[in-house]
This record gives C-alpha cells, structure tokens and sequence, in this order.
C-alpha cells in the first residue's frame, strides 16, 4: 500500500479530522483516507502511476500510431 506524508496543512484541518474521528470511532489516518476514497481513480491515473513495475509500453510493436486530441 502506498504511503503519504503531509505537511503544512490549513490551520483547523487537524482538529476537523479529530472532531470527524472522535464521532465515527476512527483515526483521523482513516477519517482522511474516507475523504479521499471519495472519487474513484480512472483508468489514465492507474495507466500511468509509476507503481514500481518494469512494464515498458511501446505502441509502435501493436501497430498503434500517436494521435492528437481536440481538447
């Protein structure tokens, strides 16, 4: 499982996350983690998250060609 370390958060954030930890029996590490359980990451995020693994992507080898989008 992936790690994070925060730093400097707003000022008030850390008694929010007591406040909501003291009222549902967690931690504030799980009251945090349900905040942000909230949106689902999408298949471009996991695509490209380096996750420590040696797979190599080469379009060229599945007769793919690089495309522009109209953003």
């Amino acid at each position: 499982m992936e790690q994070i370390l925060v730093r400097n958060l707003p000022v008030g954030t850390n008694a929010i996350l007591r406040r909501r930890a003291d009222a549902n029996s967690s931690s504030k590490r799980a009251e945090a983690r349900a905040a942000l359980a909230t949106e689902k990451p999408t298949r471009v995020d996991l695509i490209s998250m380096n996750a420590g693994s040696e797979i190599d992507f080469e379009p060229g080898r599945l007769g793919l060609k690089a495309r522009n989008s109209d953003l």
